[in-house]
């Protein structure tokens, strides 16, 4: 599963091994994707010469306006080459079609990396969460948001 090859590679010292797995159980299930489905969350994929290489997921909040990016993830190996910003951009055109005023994601505080590339796309912090998410684990977030003009 290319979320777990993905999560494997970029979150250890971010947070533990077991809530890396937690996670990715919790998250990636299949009857999980499915209710996400039904629910009006979309995925949208990232193939690259035919192959998944990442992928981004996204759908209205509680919040009037708001667009939540609930997931944008890229292989390791494809990191670094435009692909994250494209489909940002994607989750973004496909924000304003459909009348939304803001996209709002939430991003560990130690995921500097993320973070940093969140910034440079116009992003800012908006507030911090902690969430208990059960299985004696908790997402330690900042909330981030970019209003769409």
């Amino acid at each position: 599963m290319l979320a777990g090859v993905i999560w494997r590679a970029h979150y250890p010292g971010i947070i533990s091994p077991a809530q890396i797995e937690y996670m990715l159980a919790r998250m990636y299930d299949v009857e999980v994707m499915r209710r996400e489905l039904e629910s009006g969350i979309a995925y949208d994929r990232l193939l690259i010469d035919g192959e998944l290489r990442g992928f981004a997921s996204y759908g209205s909040t509680s919040n009037a306006g708001e667009l939540k990016l609930h997931k944008l993830y890229i292989h390791p190996e494809c990191q670094r080459r435009g692909y994250g910003v494209m489909l940002l951009k994607r989750v973004e055109s496909v924000a304003r079609k459909e009348g939304f005023a803001t996209v709002v994601l939430a991003v560990n505080k130690k995921n500097t990396k993320a973070i940093a590339a969140y910034h440079k796309n116009g992003f800012t912090i908006r507030e911090t969460v902690v969430a208990d998410i059960g299985g004696g684990f908790v997402m330690d977030d900042y909330v981030m948001v970019k209003p769409l003009s």
